[in-house]
């Protein structure tokens, strides 16, 4: 069970901040919830304490898993079929595994991808989608501003 002020990462949003454990009656049933704080904006999430495990909520990575990540930005090696439905879905299940490094993985391939041939409308929205996710867990994990962990993805990510 995590802790008021621990940090963690909820798939398909990001991480945050463990703001507070609130119990609430929803339909009649009390359960218990974990208050998230998001780093971008005044973001609020309610996380039954409950399903946390089968949701896939984990703790933020450390610094030095961050920075492994960052480096796998590097790696030019992209496999993406031509088809962009089906790239679609391999995409949406490496952001909703909840994986750090998978969604690394889709935020350096639809970059290279847009500079290269450009994005769909529904690619663009995945790729801020995944890189906000990225950059809200890498944010805690460097000590850093999410301008700064977002300039330094786009450094690490070249044609």
């Amino acid at each position: 069970m995590y802790e008021v002020g621990d940090k963690i990462v909820y798939p398909m949003y990001g991480a945050g901040v463990i703001e507070s454990i609130e119990e609430k009656e929803i339909l009649g049933e009390k359960k218990k919830y974990y208050v998230m704080k998001m780093p971008f904006g005044e973001m609020r999430l309610m996380v039954p304490i409950n399903k946390a495990g089968s949701i896939g909520i984990r703790a933020v990575v450390d610094k030095s898993v961050a920075d492994r990540v960052l480096n796998s930005l590097e790696d030019r090696n992209i496999e993406q079929t031509s088809n962009w439905n089906k790239r679609y879905r391999e995409n949406m299940t490496k952001i909703k595994s909840g994986n750090v490094f998978d969604v690394a993985e889709v935020v350096k391939d639809l970059i290279i991808r847009d500079r290269q041939k450009g994005l769909s409308t529904v690619e663009k929205k995945m790729l801020n989608s995944a890189k906000r996710i990225l950059i809200s867990e890498l944010v805690f994990a460097e000590n850093m501003e999410p301008d700064e962990v977002e300039d330094l993805i786009n450094y690490r990510i070249k044609l």
